[in-house]
């Protein structure tokens, strides 16, 4: 069992290069912040792991895990490592940090996830972004590789089940109201009209093929730490702050499976399957059976919304609905706030935003504040277990973990994000 012992996630609005920050200031910033909100001392922490997809690209900048040492004298010999699987960049170096963690190397581990995205020009990004998928061999006639490759996914979905926009929408419509009660949400302060949510052309214009402005997540500057500790280091952690091991969120199930490069292989290969991604579908379950939960012992999600239609396909991999029926979620409000299971009360990538290498840590961090209870305007109220899901390319790596506090604790609201 791994713990969470606390974390920070940086403002999500922020614009690096306009503020006169480099990726490792940035990296710096969030390492203090986060020991500070955690109250740990650099002495104490013992291995170092970083989530990150393409700071070669955006920042022409790797060996990422060289920057603990900038940070604090006490970091020189740590050993760290950098772990890259796109967009799931983040929940690897989670996996990495809590193998360390329950192999018995380490009894405490930092786990950063970051990416700057907004210093070159948005073709120059999407360019970037799309090494992800098979380079030279799928999208190449496309101007904007991701938001092609999911609007080929959703007429996937059209072909075998049938789509309607307007549900679509609603999941947008979902997400960024939800990301107005998040004061580190990107689009906190943006304004929308009820066109914004339609198929109007001026409104809502089209980006690639199916793909329109508001079925997109963000380009994003961010990043986000969580703190890893084995059972023995976090019940020390907990006695020293007054409160019981049972108080701490901890990481109680995981699922992680991968999947051919090729979008197009995937779906071949899933044709007259019941799921279209059915990796995706293994990491849901594999993460829920290691915690011992069923997908009622679930109370709400943070999930990959790089698009629209990537949370519309998580909802029935999910299980919420039955494959192909996502939309009875949105209509009858189950993944809304004060629905049965909410989707993405954080935002979402979509409204939250989405730094790539940063947001499986973000998703862990986000679990850990609802299930303590701290999670402010956007908590779920009594939750008590949560699952992320977390995907990398066209769901090439798929990573889902299950964050959860003791049954029956007290949480003193001490915190600790």
């Amino acid at each position: 069992m791994v713990y969470v012992l606390g974390g920070w996630q940086s403002d999500f609005a922020a614009n690096w290069d306009r503020q006169g920050m480099e990726i490792a200031d940035a990296f710096a910033v969030t390492l203090r912040e986060g020991m500070d909100a955690a109250k740990l001392d650099a002495s104490e922490i013992e291995t170092g792991h970083v989530g990150n997809f393409v700071a070669e690209l955006f920042a022409r900048q790797g060996l990422l895990g060289g920057f603990f040492g900038q940070v604090d004298p006490a970091f020189d010999g740590l050993p760290t490592s950098r772990h890259e699987a796109a967009c799931a960049s983040g929940s690897i170096a989670i996996l990495a940090a809590a193998a360390e963690i329950e192999a018995g190397r380490y009894g405490l581990a930092a786990v950063i996830g970051l990416e700057q995205m907004r210093n070159v020009p948005g073709q120059q990004a999407a360019e970037h972004l799309g090494a992800a998928a098979w380079t030279g061999h799928e999208f190449s006639e496309a101007r904007y590789v991701w938001p092609r490759a999911f609007s080929d996914l959703a007429d996937e979905y059209d072909r075998r089940y049938g789509l309607d926009y307007k549900h679509l929408m609603g999941i947008s419509e979902i997400n960024f109201g939800n990301a107005k009660r998040n004061p580190n949400a990107q689009s906190r302060a943006w304004a929308f009209t009820p066109e914004s949510f339609t198929a109007n052309d001026d409104a809502n214009p089209v980006v690639e093929g199916r793909t329109r402005k508001m079925d997109c997540g963000q380009v994003t500057d961010g990043t986000a730490v969580v703190f890893l500790a084995s059972a023995e280091r976090a019940a020390e952690y907990a006695a020293k702050r007054g409160l019981s091991l049972e108080d701490l969120p901890r990481i109680s199930g995981w699922g992680h499976r991968s999947a051919p490069i090729s979008q197009s292989t995937k779906m071949r290969a899933s044709a007259g399957e019941d799921y279209v991604f059915p990796q995706v579908r293994r990491a849901v379950l594999e993460a829920r059976a290691r915690a011992g939960v069923e997908l009622d012992g679930i109370d709400a999600v943070e999930t990959h919304d790089c698009f629209t239609v990537t949370e519309y396909m998580a909802i029935d991999h999910l299980g919420l609905t039955a494959p192909g029926e996502a939309w009875k979620a949105v209509e009858d409000g189950t993944i809304a706030m004060g629905g049965r299971c909410p989707v993405n009360p954080s935002g979402g990538l979509i409204g939250l935003g989405h730094p790539v290498g940063a947001t499986g840590v973000r998703m862990v961090l986000d679990a850990a504040k609802q299930v303590t209870g701290t999670a402010g305007d956007y908590q779920v109220e009594g939750a008590q277990r949560m699952q992320t899901l977390n995907i990398g390319g066209s769901t090439t790596t798929t990573v889902s973990f299950v964050v959860e506090r003791g049954a029956g604790s007290f949480l003193r609201r001490q915190s600790l994000y």
